[in-house]
C-alpha cells in the first residue's frame, strides 16, 4: 500500500454504484431496502473524499433506462430522491460541498425538478467539493443533448471543436474522471460518461455498493497511483 501521504489523489472520481439489490437479497432483506442502504452510503463516499482530497464525484445513481423498472420500485426510487434533496443536500451544504443533478432533469415530476433547482442555487459557490449526481442519466443522451444544444445556439461545422463540444455536456467546467469504479463485479461502464470518460482509468470490485466504505475508496487511490497514464502518447 502506498503512503497516505504520498499517494496521488484522483482530481475526480466518477462512481457506477451497482449492487444494491443484489446486497440486500445477500442479507435477507427486501431488495428495496438495498437503494435505501446504497443512498445512505452517498454522504460517506463525499466525507471520504474530502478526507482524501477529491475535488470532484459523479455517481450514476439513475439512468434513462431505469424508468423501465417496476412502478414499484421508480416510486420508491423517486421518493428517495426526494429526501436526498431535501435533508442530504443541507448537509453536503454545511460541508462545503457544490451539488449538482446531471441529467435530463425535465423527465421527473415537477416537485423533483423544483428541489433540484432549489439545492443547485443554494450550493453554487461551495468549493471543497464537487458533487454530480447522474439521474435520468445516459452517456449517449447527453452526447444528442449537446448536440441539440449546439444546433440550438447556431454553431457552424468549422467552428465546433472538442474543446467547443465539451462546453455543452452536463458536466461543463469540470475535468474528466480520472478513475470510474463499478461496484458489485459486473465489467462494463453502461453508457456512463461516454464522451469524459475516453482517457480514465476503470477499476472494478466485488463489492457491492452498499459495502463501499473507505478502505475500498483507499483500494481505489491505490490502484491508481500503480497506473501510468500517457494519454496516448
Amino acid at each position: 500500500m502506498v503512503k497516505e501521504d504520498i499517494r496521488k489523489v484522483p482530481v475526480h472520481l466518477g462512481f457506477i454504484l451497482d449492487g444494491n439489490r443484489r446486497w440486500a437479497k445477500s442479507k435477507g432483506l427486501p431488495q428495496l431496502e438495498g437503494h435505501r442502504r446504497g443512498f445512505n452510503r452517498l454522504t460517506e463516499l463525499v466525507d471520504n473524499c474530502i478526507k482524501k482530497g477529491v475535488k470532484n464525484v459523479t455517481v450514476f445513481a439513475f439512468s434513462t433506462e431505469n424508468w423501465n423498472r417496476s412502478k414499484e420500485e421508480v416510486d420508491y426510487l423517486m421518493n428517495l430522491f426526494r429526501e436526498m434533496l431535501d435533508k442530504t443536500a443541507q448537509k453536503l451544504h454545511e460541508k462545503d460541498v457544490r451539488v449538482r443533478v446531471v441529467g435530463r432533469i425535465e423527465d421527473f415530476a415537477s416537485d423533483i425538478q423544483k428541489k433540484m433547482q432549489e439545492v443547485m442555487e443554494k450550493t453554487k459557490n461551495n468549493s471543497t467539493l464537487t458533487f454530480n449526481i447522474g439521474l435520468s442519466y445516459g452517456g449517449r443522451a447527453e452526447i444528442v443533448d449537446a448536440t441539440k444544444r449546439i444546433i440550438k445556439d447556431g454553431l457552424r461545422p468549422e467552428d465546433i471543436t472538442e474543446e467547443k463540444f465539451a462546453e455543452y455536456i452536463y458536466e461543463v467546467g469540470q475535468p474528466d474522471p480520472d478513475v470510474i469504479v463499478r461496484t458489485s463485479g459486473e465489467q462494463r461502464i453502461s453508457g456512463f460518461m461516454l464522451w469524459q470518460a475516453a482517457y480514465s482509468e476503470f477499476y472494478f470490485t466485488d463489492v457491492c455498493w452498499p459495502d463501499f466504505d473507505e478502505k475500498e475508496l483507499d483500494r481505489v487511490i491505490d490502484d491508481f497511483n500503480q497506473r501510468e497514464r500517457r494519454f496516448g502518447k
